[in-house]
């Protein structure tokens, strides 16, 4: 070392680390802070601040910062949309867990070979005009809670021609030979735990299947706000997103539960929407209104529809009113033939290692 250095070299130590110089320039906000580059190079890490309030302060500046150019970007696309009119590029949708869901080989359309299977599966005399008779039950040996009671009694009046009978102390075998000899064409079993109905078993007759859903997000009828009374109309039936050939087959199965023919004039709706293997019911009843005050055939006014027989009549719209109970099913199991959880072979188990990913879907 040469007498012209103005002194030795400090060494690096565990408490004092040599600084090497960044190939990057750290970028700084409004309040004249430091952003630390992440780990991997290059990318903002705020949550590497160990500093709360600068934290704190950094993460909103940054998701308002977002959320202008998310909104300039959005003004843009509209401008761009109105000067090009119909040569405009296409909306963009938002990617979702639905949209972008994994393809299955098991995903069924108009398919000519699927409708002919479903012609003559267990469901096919229900589809050709049979009526649908249901026993509703519940847990073996036990007395249903008054939470499961009201339930089933909600039960009740969603599907005509429905009935409820005591269990006791009867096994489930048991309870099919009777039901098949009353010519019962469906069971119903809720189950229950803690007083809270958890589960709920479909058993067709006479030759099954047998489905088994988790029971779960039970509101009651009269707990749904601003709900109307049911009436004794045979309810029409909306079934959204079955899908795949185990979609189809629980649509059927559902479908067998209420009248094929349904009575309009009710105006009743009952609702099984599948999102994400998720089974949300829902029930209600379609209301018309008139808008405005009702005027003479002399009269013609804009924007006014015409009644039946010619005459002027309000503008009408469509509302919805709840009449409940609403609920979620997850499907578990489907089981070829009536209840037998011994000899029974099953069709489709839920297994955990089935869910290898989030945009996997089975119905």
């Amino acid at each position: 070392m040469s007498d012209s250095d103005d002194g030795p070299d400090e060494l690096p130590t565990k408490r004092r680390r040599m600084e090497k110089p960044s190939s990057q320039p750290q970028e700084t906000n409004s309040i004249g802070f430091k952003l630390p580059h992440g780990s991997r190079g290059g990318g903002q890490a705020i949550s590497r601040i160990k500093n709360k309030c600068k934290r704190t302060q950094l993460y909103q500046e940054s998701k308002h910062v977002a959320k202008k150019a998310k909104a300039k970007a959005r003004r843009a696309r509209q401008k761009e949309h109105e000067m090009l009119g119909a040569d405009a590029p296409p909306k963009q949708e938002p990617r979702t867990l639905d949209n972008t869901r994994e393809k299955d080989d098991t995903m069924v359309g108009d398919d000519e070979e699927v409708m002919e299977d479903e012609k003559m599966d267990e469901f096919a005399s229900y589809f050709s005009g049979a009526p649908s008779k249901i026993m509703i039950t519940s847990n073996f040996a036990k007395r249903p809670s008054v939470f499961c009671h009201t339930f089933i009694e909600d039960l009740m009046a969603v599907f005509p021609n429905s009935a409820y009978f005591k269990r006791g102390t009867h096994e489930m075998k048991k309870i099919v030979g009777l039901a098949t000899e009353r010519d019962f064409t469906d069971i119903m079993v809720v189950t229950e735990k803690q007083k809270t109905p958890n589960a709920v078993t479909l058993i067709h007759l006479p030759d099954g299947p047998t489905a088994t859903f988790k029971l779960k997000s039970i509101v009651l009828a009269k707990d749904v706000f601003n709900h109307a009374r049911p009436t004794d109309h045979k309810p029409e039936l909306v079934l959204n997103n079955f899908s795949t050939r185990l979609g189809h087959r629980i649509g059927r199965f559902f479908s067998a539960l209420l009248p094929q023919v349904p009575q309009f004039e009710g105006r009743r709706v009952v609702t099984f929407h599948n999102q994400r293997d998720f089974v949300f019911f829902r029930h209600h009843r379609y209301i018309f209104e008139n808008i405005g005050d009702v005027k003479g055939p002399g009269e013609t006014i804009p924007g006014k529809s015409k009644g039946k027989n010619g005459e002027i009549v309000g503008k009408r719209r469509v509302r919805l009113q709840e009449i409940g109970p609403r609920f979620c099913l997850k499907l578990k199991t489907l089981q070829l033939g009536t209840f037998d959880t011994k000899f029974g072979e099953y069709e489709w188990v839920h297994k955990l290692k089935m869910d290898t990913s989030r945009r996997r879907y089975f119905l």
